[in-house]
């Protein structure tokens, strides 16, 4: 039986995925920030820990509580939508913090693990955004497509250890509380001489035609995680898929 720790599981992609892996028979390790109880199913298979990916002594921590693990899926992230001009640099780094240097931080505690035996899979879950530039999302595209770029060399350099490295882009997903994990609201980055430019863009966000759904992203990141190809992009979600194909 295969065990998988996810990150981010306290909503949205995360939570989901855990729920998949469940059910198809694996033991997981579902984190959080601050865990939450009654979101997960209760079962000998499936363990909530804190972590908290910007945090060195908390990924030390659960990954050592984890123990051996075959996947590590590196979900958890933030997002931000506004102007850049109007975006302050603080919460720039923060969502850098997390979406970048807490994927990157997971990645190389779990890689000497991984290297030892010779056998993992590390799933890192970015956006559509890397694969086609959308408005309003400058900062936050930055820290999914950084991310992008690591994988895809992290890929070539683990190869040679018996480790695989796959990346899932999630195409737009409404249900989702996109920037949620921020203490600033949308219309904060908004300013008057950019709502002209903004409202149509905020327009086509309310009546998407191609969407993505939570249940989605967690068959796309199971697919990675199962695969025993080379492959390395996934798509999640028809809206993605069609942004691969074009």
């Amino acid at each position: 039986m295969k065990t998988v720790l996810i990150t981010g599981c306290s909503s949205g992609f995360g939570l989901e995925t855990a729920r998949h892996f469940h059910t198809q028979g694996w033991n997981v390790i579902a984190t959080m920030r601050n865990p939450k109880e009654g979101i997960l199913p209760e079962s000998g298979r499936m363990r909530i820990l804190p972590l908290d990916v910007t945090n060195p002594a908390s990924i030390a921590e659960a990954v050592q509580a984890a123990g051996d693990v075959d996947v590590l899926v590196n979900n958890a992230g933030i997002g931000i939508v506004g102007a850049f001009e109007a975006t302050p640099m603080d919460y720039i780094r923060k969502v850098f913090e997390t979406n970048t240097f807490g994927v990157m931080a997971m990645t190389q505690a779990v890689i000497p693990r991984f290297r030892a035996r010779r056998s993992g899979t590390i799933v890192n879950v970015t956006s559509s955004v890397t694969l086609a530039a959308m408005p309003l999302a400058a900062a936050y595209t930055a820290s999914k497509t950084a991310i992008a770029g690591f994988t895809g060399s992290l890929a070539h350099e683990l190869a040679a250890f018996g480790v695989q490295v796959r990346l899932v882009a999630p195409g737009y997903a409404p249900s989702t509380q996109f920037a949620h994990n921020l203490d600033i609201s949308v219309e904060d980055l908004i300013p008057e001489s950019y709502a002209a430019f903004a409202k149509p863009i905020f327009e086509s966000f309310a009546k998407p035609g191609l969407i993505t759904t939570e249940t989605d992203v967690a068959e796309a990141v199971w697919t990675a995680a199962t695969d025993t190809g080379d492959r390395l992009l996934y798509a999640a979600g028809a809206d993605a898929a069609a942004l691969i194909r074009d």
